[in-house]
């Protein structure tokens, strides 16, 4: 057959894009410290199930709790009988002033009882909410959950560590914040209060402090205008703690510190490289660490015996991306997430004493290999010169040429993107789309000069990071310059609106996905949900806005709804309503910029989804309005 009947053939074969858009049908496996059992997190449509099951093939169901439409964030074990299910919604409480907020709960389920407990319930002037996921620790053999919780201290809400007997559900109050500041916390492998956290919001100041023989003791006091250092967890040896700080001869850099309990620290080699930690199962110390390099994870384990252990693991997996989800206490076996380039994610269980691995589920059930598309990381130069690393995606079936273009920026702005499987990008690419996912300057994992290149250029440098790669693939004969839409959510929804207003000339068209239109309003709006004119969520976004105050008359430059007027373009705004981040008016400021100016604009709302698209009905409502949208102005064949 011709190129062009083949080409056609494979987009008619495109999967729907349910099997994009909706929830993944598993999104967490958890495996016990025994490795004998498996907590599964399964999506059915907007249905939340954690099924427990025993980790042999062929096992049967041990239990299955119900979370309905839930929105859950977390699955751990605390002992081999229990299990922790943290979820969130959005809320404002009863007696409580402000906008709504996103609140975490944790149940747990007990295994032998059969019986289901939220924790923090019913604890004298206290919420009923978590402030983190519970520390779990091992304590004579009963399983422990160490929780931050909210105790209200002269009507205020102090970050108070509570400890809780899984067991018998006995709830005690273990220590409270020293003051306001206190915002997170450490225990000890024997469940005492090792370290805690302190940052003074109007200041800007962080401080670190350590129970001694001697009470608390501040060990460490640093500016950290940019926010809160917090915890990095227990050090190697399982009794220091651990510090992402300044690196005292290069300031550029942040590594890793280890303080003992007397004050004195060591910075861990190589930890300037390092992009998350990686702790024993039980969470007895430090083991290791994983680096995103480019497009290469590496993991980075300090014990030789583990690091030739995970070796083996990526060997079984030639070709694949491979991630550690879970392991067992005896770090034995494994729960591996595996990114098939060809086939998409899925779960793997790999037992150690054996050399056996076999697959346990797919992300995403309904996907099969003619629904992934391939993914090239690129590199292009900006118009200053810097250079720019970005992934694209290529419609399957097309040949690489003049196609029609998706540019779609991640959020933060200090995100990026990586070569794994995207979803988004993925679904866009299955209509005929190529995709271009720019890592701009003020992306991280590129060093800290590239992240300090951003500062100042939001909507600026930031933006036209963006259009010269679209450039760049015009003159590369990839893409047909003619034919580019951007699409965006969060800091990437407000460059699809800058595209339409800022960077103009470029696209035919623009959506976006909880987009900031109006910076100065956004700024204001950041002020009341933290009641403080001077936080770190402020100072950072004024970091990048390349702005001095909330009032500074520069935001209005770069601010896509009070340039409605030049808008030549076709919008789409798609925004959830319980938005906790950028606020759901953020939206209908634009769209009313837009009807003023005379501007056709489509605005879809979703309905109790929140900024991160949480909700399975409304990820799918919004991909679908996306995807009618750009087959509507940008059509792909």
């Amino acid at each position: 057959m011709g190129g062009a009947i083949g080409a056609e053939a494979a987009a008619a074969e495109a999967p729907p894009l349910a099997v994009y858009g909706r929830l993944p049908d598993v999104d967490q496996i958890a495996i016990s410290p025994d490795g004998r059992k498996l907590a599964i997190s399964l999506a059915d449509g907007e249905k939340r199930v954690v099924a427990i099951r025993e980790a042999a093939e062929g096992s049967k169901l041990l239990s299955a709790v119900n979370l309905e439409s839930t929105k859950l964030r977390d699955v751990r074990w605390a002992g081999p009988e229990h299990v922790l299910i943290t979820k969130s919604s959005t809320a404002q409480p009863y007696g409580l002033s402000g906008p709504k907020r996103e609140y975490w709960m944790t149940i747990d389920i007990n295994l032998t009882t059969k019986k289901q407990h939220l924790l923090m319930e019913n604890q004298e002037e206290a919420m009923n909410v978590v402030l983190a996921v519970p520390t779990v620790r091992m304590l004579d053999g009963v399983p422990y959950a160490f929780v931050e919780g909210v105790h209200f201290v002269d009507n205020y809400g102090a970050d108070t560590l509570y400890k809780i007997n899984l067991k018998t559900g006995a709830t005690r109050r273990l220590d409270i914040g020293g003051s306001q500041d206190t915002d997170d916390w450490l225990v000890s492998p024997d469940g005492q209060p090792l370290a805690q956290s302190l940052y003074d919001e109007q200041k800007g100041a962080w401080s670190l402090k350590l129970k001694t023989e001697h009470g608390w003791v501040t060990t460490a006091k640093t500016e950290s205008k940019m926010g809160s250092r917090r915890l990095g967890g227990l050090g190697r040896d399982g009794r220091s703690v651990l510090v992402w700080m300044d690196d005292e001869d290069d300031t550029d850099k942040t590594v890793l510190r280890e303080y003992a309990l007397d004050g004195a620290h060591v910075v861990i080699p190589d930890s300037a490289t390092f992009d998350s930690l990686i702790h024993a199962p039980d969470g007895s110390g430090l083991v290791g660490a994983k680096s995103l390099l480019g497009d290469e994870r590496r993991y980075t384990f300090f014990d030789a015996k583990l690091q030739s252990s995970w070796n083996a693991v990526a060997k079984a997996f030639p070709g694949d991306q491979i991630a550690l989800e879970s392991w067992s206490d005896d770090k034995r076996k494994l729960v591996v997430w595996v990114d098939s380039p060809t086939e998409g994610p899925a779960y793997a269980l790999v037992d150690l004493d054996t050399g056996n691995a076999r697959y346990l589920a797919d992300v995403y059930a309904g996907l099969t290999e003619d629904g992934v598309s391939e993914v090239r990381p690129i590199k292009y130069k900006a118009a200053d010169g810097l250079e720019i690393t970005g992934y694209l995606t290529l419609p399957k079936g097309k040949d690489p040429k003049n196609l029609p273009l998706v540019v779609l920026p991640h959020g933060g702005p200090e995100g990026r993107d990586t070569l794994g499987f995207d979803w988004w990008s993925q679904a866009l690419a299955s209509r005929g789309y190529a995709v271009l996912r720019p890592n701009f300057r003020g992306s991280e994992g590129f060093g800290w000069k590239f992240v300090q290149a951003g500062f100042g250029q939001w909507g600026k440098a930031m933006q036209t990071d963006l259009s010269d790669g679209v450039r760049y693939l015009a003159k590369q004969g990839t893409i047909d310059p003619k034919r580019v839409c951007i699409v965006g959510g969060s800091y990437g929804g407000y460059a699809a609106l800058a595209g339409a207003t800022l960077d103009r000339g470029v696209y035919r068209c623009a959506a976006s996905v909880a987009g900031p239109a109006d910076l100065k309003r956004m700024l204001v709006d950041s002020n009341e949900r933290f009641n403080s004119g001077n936080n770190s969520t402020l100072r950072y976004w004024l970091r990048f806005m390349g702005a001095d105050r909330v009032r500074d008359p520069d935001l209005a430059a770069i601010s896509p709804a009070r340039m409605a007027d030049k808008v030549e373009i076709p919008v789409l705004l798609v925004h959830g309503k319980d938005d906790t981040v950028v606020p759901y008016v953020q939206s209908t400021i634009m769209a009313e910029a837009m009807k003023k100016a005379g501007k056709p604009v489509e605005l879809v709302t979703l309905n109790g989804e929140d900024h991160w698209l949480s909700r399975g009905a409304t990820r799918l409502q919004m991909l679908t309005a996306v995807v009618d949208f750009l087959e509507k102005n940008n059509p792909p064949r």
